[in-house]
């Protein structure tokens, strides 16, 4: 398998998920600003949508969309608990925290990363952010993870997103749930090799 990505982008959400699932990935490292491979293979021809993360299966098959592709990996290694079973409640529950995390999440830090958009505009971004953490951090009151006892791909996602937070501008520090989760998502062996894979971390 192969994982295109670009370092700290929402792909790291899927290489969390390989690192967790024990599973070999070769990684491509594709820009998301010049959209080029760096033998120079024009992205466009891999992905048409230009961005990460695209898992390429050994069969060339390829797939799109980082809550898709973590569930693919979390269903390749069952006995890791990175997915509730297919056809539970449980699994239900995941895929409803994908959607969130996905729609009112990572879309809501889009406006933040375009140099474009108005101030105002990137102010309603972070006010709006800002709410869906503060529920966030009501959400994991008295939980070790986003879904209960077990670290799921739902988590590497949302710890994905909240990485951009600092970056952003986006003051998180109130919020002592989220900041306590934070840190038990950071301190997983698995996160820190994809992280460090990536660059991110020394």
């Amino acid at each position: 398998m192969k994982l295109y990505y670009s370092p700290g982008a929402c792909s790291l959400s899927p290489h969390i998920a390989l690192q967790e699932a024990g599973i070999a990935c070769e990684t491509v490292l594709a820009s998301t600003k010049s959209h080029k491979l760096q033998d120079g293979t024009d992205y466009y021809t891999i992905n048409p949508l230009g961005y990460v993360p695209l898992l390429e299966l050994d069969d060339g098959t390829r797939l799109r969309e980082g809550p898709a592709i973590v569930q693919y990996i979390a269903d390749l290694a069952p006995t890791k608990n990175l997915a509730p079973a297919n056809g539970t409640l449980a699994r239900y529950r995941l895929q409803e925290w994908l959607n969130f995390i996905g729609t009112e999440m990572h879309k809501g830090f889009s406006p933040l990363f375009n140099p474009k958009m108005p101030e105002e505009a990137k102010a309603l971004a972070k006010e709006k952010l800002a709410s869906r953490y503060q529920w966030l951090d009501e959400q994991l009151a008295g939980k070790q993870w986003l879904t209960g006892e077990h670290f799921t791909v739902a988590d590497g996602y949302l710890f994905t997103v909240t990485n951009w937070a600092k970056p952003t501008g986006l003051d998180l520090s109130a919020h002592a749930n989220l900041q306590a989760w934070h840190a038990r998502v950071a301190a997983r062996p698995a996160v820190q090799a994809a992280m460090k894979a990536e660059g991110l971390l020394k």
